[in-house]
């Protein structure tokens, strides 16, 4: 397998994390959560951090527990304090740029050049050596969605996906809508967490910038997933935000090699992509309402 394919894979499982996160947030509780950015970055300065004083794999729950604190705090603001959800994932990411820093040991970036990963633990000189990366990523991210859905189908998880559909019904079910909304922020936000752990120890570095644009990039995977397998199921949503993650660092990988887009403008171009996406209902039904306009028209002209 070509490197280049072998890397877009292992950042496609990593990554699809995060847009597991978003299926959740956007999708299961109808939220748009925008504590991704800060959050991804404070996964991968935890785990980097604990990494670099000897502690690899102790450092995947510690960036999970504070990926689920951040949450913790976007859902208190929106269910206790009155804030709209954007206004308040919008202030905790605000508020996690300074909570990274200090994570960081106040610089603007960390190396682990010299430090184990869990990574490197596992790496033997096995013939399987070489696939390590992507098949602990595989593992990790099949290992996540096996969870998510098994979560999705307790009696709390179906209390969740109730909530995202009509509160004012659940809360009449006598089940308190807020806590079931904070549950669902922890856990996609420790969902996004894992992502940039993984990705912070894969990539062996961590800067303070690293969750810039994260959100779209996790819309774009799990609006390519939907768009390929479709969403009836839960299990369908899970396995397409996978596929469409992969597809994503796939065709990154091969348009920053082939040079067909410039690589600056490819931020650009998925901003475009997932805001068609999204509008592409609202764009359907008003062609269809033009083209009867159109239609009614011309009959009442003859």
């Amino acid at each position: 397998m070509p490197l280049i394919t072998q890397t877009a894979l292992v950042l496609g499982f990593q990554y699809a994390l995060v847009a597991m996160a978003l299926f959740l947030s956007y999708r299961i509780l109808d939220i748009a959560d925008l504590t991704t950015d800060g959050c991804f970055v404070l996964g991968a300065a935890v785990s980097v951090t604990m990494a670099a004083a000897g502690h690899p794999i102790l450092a995947i729950p510690a960036a999970m527990a504070a990926g689920a604190c951040a949450g913790a705090v976007t859902a208190f603001l929106q269910t206790r304090m009155g804030v709209p959800s954007i206004l308040a994932g919008i202030i905790t990411n605000t508020g996690l740029y300074t909570v990274n820093f200090m994570a960081m040991g106040r610089k603007a970036n960390v190396s682990l050049l010299r430090a184990e990963t869990m990574f490197t633990l596992l790496r033997g000189n096995g013939p399987a050596n070489g696939w390590i990366e992507l098949l602990l990523s595989a593992g990790i991210a099949i290992l996540a969605g096996a969870l998510l859905y098994l979560f999705l189908g307790t009696r709390l998880g179906l209390s969740i996906r109730a909530t995202g559909d009509n509160r004012d019904m659940v809360r009449a079910s006598s089940v308190d809508p807020s806590f079931t909304v904070t549950v669902g922020l922890c856990a996609a936000n420790a969902l996004t967490a894992l992502s940039g752990a993984v990705v912070g120890q894969y990539q062996k570095t961590v800067d303070i910038n690293l969750g810039t644009g994260i959100v779209v990039i996790g819309l774009a995977c799990l609006i390519i997933g939907e768009t390929v397998l479709g969403r009836r199921t839960i299990a369908k949503g899970i396995v397409a935000v996978m596929v469409g993650s992969i597809i994503y660092r796939l065709i990154y990988a091969y348009v920053s090699y082939t040079k067909v887009v410039p690589v600056e403008c490819l931020k650009l171009v998925t901003a475009i992509v997932v805001a068609l996406a999204i509008a592409a209902p609202t764009i359907k039904s008003g062609a269809s309402f033009e083209k009867r306009k159109l239609t009614a028209g011309r009959k009442g002209g003859r």
